[in-house]
């Protein structure tokens, strides 16, 4: 049996080191247009902090690690068309610019996603960079090390991640982002929160301006300046693209592969997509929301290798489903941590539901503990159902086992009051009696009556 994946930064490895160790005998080849495989994006913007020198950490296997295990790989290879009819694809290497046609008997898509470039003059001018595979992290690191003054255009978790790496670096740094407010997957009374945290962090270093986009980028050769859409100008030594991005699914759509509402590719629980033998897997692929039952799409590395593994077990015989996704998320700006599971309010009401939420600003622990955070918390529920629908989550504290804390819950659909029925861990140094997330259920159950 022969299998060919393509594409493997996350999902793709994960499904070919899986699947080579259910079937050894089987013939497991890789192509990807990258110079790199079975790497951690996630990882890039600490690369570019400083928080370690190699950029080699980021790289989790090899091509030769896996030429050990028996699997095939060939870098900087493109596939440009599927013919499922044939079971056959046709690859361009680009070290030669040579076009080859090689069979399958199984085939995997997993070729992930791509920036989002907004329309803007004057884009491809040097230092405008945009941030996905490891030699855009070197070259942005080199960049960084290199200049005094960025722009960010995108104030999301890449955003975010990239401008507490600048301002570590001790670069000047003005975030556009188009919304009211940065981090606006969150509520938006939280997502103010952020950002007035974000402003008084580095009063000297960053400035963030809302409701507005980067129109123009000039330069002699490199950039110069920016141009917004309200005519302002600022100067800069470089230009970040940080607005989102985008699935990899034209291959895909090419070959009369079904896409999903979201624009990423289609698949069932089991990886399958429409056409016999072709599964996908990873970023290029649409979720199934649990709390929301409907469709989203939501690109995570820890979804990707939970999605290749469960792709691989199929691939082989076996048999696995992949349930979906919750939307749980967490970042953090320097000691801030902001962080997510479910529905926000706003999105709870996108998909039909009737939210109710509380807001709850507590420590973290126990007050007279040296290390003591405040943290705020909100939690949504279902006016009808008194169901859960997520948590949001902020703060210099513990935010994140918070949030953890709810996942399970909604996974097992609870209610408010069954979720209070929580036996939570408490001790001085890691909680206060009554733990901040059932502090909110009470206070949630008590809105409700």
């Amino acid at each position: 049996m022969k299998v060919i994946i393509i594409g493997a930064v996350a999902a793709g490895s994960k499904a070919a080191a899986k699947l080579k160790r259910l079937k050894p005998d089987w013939q497991v080849i890789i192509y990807t247009a990258d110079n790199h495989i079975s790497y951690s994006e996630c990882g890039l913007p600490y690369y570019i902090a400083g928080a370690f020198k190699d950029v080699k950490k980021l790289v989790i296997r090899t091509p030769q690690d896996f030429e050990k295990q028996g699997v095939e790989v060939f870098i900087k290879h493109k596939v440009l068309k599927i013919f499922p009819d044939k079971k056959q694809i046709l690859i361009k290497n680009l070290e030669n610019n040579e076009d080859f046609i090689e069979s399958y008997d199984k085939l995997i898509i997993s070729t992930g996603a791509r920036p989002y470039l907004p329309d803007i003059q004057g884009i491809n001018i040097e230092n405008v960079f945009t941030l996905r595979t490891i030699e855009d992290g070197i070259a942005i690191k080199n960049a960084v090390l290199q200049n005094k003054k960025a722009v960010i255009l995108g104030g999301g978790y890449i955003g975010i991640e990239l401008l507490e790496a600048f301002v570590k670096q001790g670069l000047y740094v003005n975030l556009i982002q188009s919304s009211d407010v940065i981090m606006s997957v969150f509520d938006i009374d939280l997502a103010q929160i952020i950002q007035k945290y974000v402003i008084q962090k580095n009063l000297e270093q960053v400035k963030i301006i809302n409701n507005q986009t980067i129109k123009t980028i000039e330069g002699n050769g490199t950039v110069q300046k920016v141009i917004l859409s309200d005519g302002k100008e600022i100067q800069t030594d470089m230009v970040i693209l940080s607005a989102g991005i985008r699935a990899n699914s034209e291959l895909a759509k090419d070959c009369a592969i079904e896409l999903g509402e979201t624009g990423a590719i289609k698949v069932n629980s089991r990886m399958q997509t429409n056409i016999e033998d072709i599964y996908a897997c990873g970023d290029c692929v649409e979720k199934y929301h649990i709390v929301a039952q409907a469709p989203c799409w939501l690109p995570l590395g820890s979804t990707a290798n939970k999605e290749g593994r469960c792709c691989a077990i199929n691939v082989s015989g076996g048999f696995d489903e992949f349930e979906g996704v919750l939307g749980s998320a967490v970042t953090k700006y320097f000691d801030f941590t902001m962080s997510m599971t479910g529905l926000t309010e706003k999105q709870a009401l996108k998909y039909g539901f009737e939210p109710i939420s509380v807001i709850v600003r507590k420590n973290d622990k126990a007050g007279y503990m040296p290390d003591v955070e405040s943290i705020t918390i909100k939690l949504t529920a279902d006016k009808n159902t008194k169901r859960l629908l997520g948590a949001q989550g902020l703060g210099q504290g513990d935010v994140d086992k918070r949030i953890n804390t709810l996942t399970s819950a909604l996974l097992s659909k609870m209610t408010i009051q069954e979720f209070f029925g929580n036996d939570i861990t408490y001790a001085p140094p890691f909680s206060t009696s009554i733990d901040p997330m059932l502090t909110a259920a009470q206070n949630l159950m008590s809105k409700f009556n």
